[in-house]
């Protein structure tokens, strides 16, 4: 077997990795909902430095900051300054409107990646890429409208444009995060470079939220705040964003992207282990969708 194809397959291995385990975030958030949009992303970001410190001290890797030039840090600060604006719009838009919708537009992601990279990065898209991506999103589209007809399905927000604003830029954002990452990727190892981009996120979310929105961002004591906090920290972010940008190795930015639709599907499926909330029919079709577009997208090189 070539070694692109296997590189491209381990990628692609990444990112559907990243995708589901991006579905234990709606699981963790349920838990920190007395705990503002910025205390919730600066502290899942703090967890996943420290996890990946402790990954690269036993390691015996060479400290990340060695031979390092004052140029060498423009990258991972605009990508963590990317990274830290998109958890703090995506976070709000859960809060200030409806799952449905913050679920709904944040998953345009792939969109606004693929004309950043047609337009910009001339990297055109196949055919069959483009398929597999609406064919992809039309599915996300049938989970979150399974999941609002459910009768135990109760809003607690009504839909509101600041709400819907907050969603379509965090996926904006993560499409701007994942073009720029793809050249970065493929200069740097994985882990080196995810420790300061989630240390310059975390300087990012807590600057705005000292200045901008005067929070507190002290640490909770309470168990039940800190445990969701360590899961937050730990699967979603520091295992599922560190594979999300890994993939971009062998994977164009709106292919990675592709990939977290699976996060719905992985939400649900642990809801209903966990919670006991069985999905509707209707999501087992949108479910298909979601996977058949990943295929045609995988294929689509």
């Amino acid at each position: 077997m070539p070694l692109k194809a296997r590189t491209r397959k381990l990628a692609l291995f990444e990112g559907a990795t990243a995708g589901t385990l991006f579905g234990t975030a709606a699981v963790f958030i349920r838990f920190l909902q007395a705990l503002n949009a910025f205390s919730i992303a600066f502290w899942r970001l703090v967890i996943a430095c420290c996890i990946l410190a402790a990954i690269l001290l036993f390691s015996g890797k060479p400290p990340v900051f060695k031979n390092f030039r004052l140029a060498d840090l423009r990258e991972p600060l605009v990508l963590g300054f990317l990274l830290g604006l998109h958890f703090i719009f995506f976070i709000s838009a859960v809060k200030d409107t409806t799952i449905l919708n913050a679920t709904v537009l944040v998953n345009t992601t792939p969109i606004f990646s693929m004309l950043i990279s047609t337009f910009i990065f001339r990297a055109r898209a196949s055919r069959t890429a483009v398929m597999g991506i609406t064919v992809s999103i039309i599915g996300v589209c049938v989970i979150a409208y399974a999941e609002s007809m459910a009768p135990e399905s109760v809003a607690d927000f009504s839909p509101s444009l600041k709400g819907d604003f907050e969603a379509v830029s965090a996926a904006l954002l993560e499409a701007l995060y994942l073009s720029y990452g793809k050249k970065v990727r493929g200069q740097r190892a994985i882990l080196p470079i995810m420790l300061p981009i989630y240390m310059f996120a975390a300087v990012t979310v807590s600057l705005l939220g000292l200045t901008i929105a005067s929070v507190n961002l002290n640490l909770p004591t309470e168990p039940a705040v800190i445990f969701p906090l360590l899961g937050l920290g730990a699967f979603p972010t520091a295992m599922a964003h560190t594979l999300y940008f890994s993939s971009l190795s062998n994977l164009r930015s709106f292919e990675t992207a592709t990939m977290a639709l699976l996060e719905p599907v992985g939400a649900t499926v642990l809801g209903a282990l966990l919670f006991g909330e069985v999905p509707a029919p209707l999501f087992i079709f949108g479910a298909a969708l979601v996977l058949l577009g990943i295929t045609f997208m995988a294929k689509g090189e």
